[in-house]
């Protein structure tokens, strides 16, 4: 599974639904949440639930991104694309997918 390749589908899809300047760019430096040019929290739900979904169509496995584990980390996973990338392989190499 490409994960990098999902998260950019899961973005397009999230795009659809947000003005053209609002629009989430597809690079891994790309802040997801935490500054001030990043996701609110509506869209940060939309765009995990999106990739839970794509996660479990590939593998067949529903995987939780936002869990326990996800909010207690020092550094969010959700901060950029690169280490919400890093979070979600690490998530997937621990289920066996």
């Amino acid at each position: 599974m490409n994960v990098l390749e999902l998260i950019y589908n899961s973005i397009d899809e999230m795009n659809l639904d947000i003005e053209e300047s609002q629009q989430v760019k597809k690079t891994e430096e790309t802040q997801i949440f935490g500054t001030g040019d990043s996701l609110d929290s509506l869209q940060l739900v939309n765009l995990i639930t999106i990739i839970e979904q794509k996660i479990e169509e590939e593998t067949g496995e529903f995987v939780s991104l936002a869990d326990e584990r996800a909010m207690s980390m020092e550094e969010s996973p959700f901060k950029t694309v690169s280490s919400l990338k890093v979070y979600i392989e690490t998530l997937i190499n621990e289920t066996g997918k």
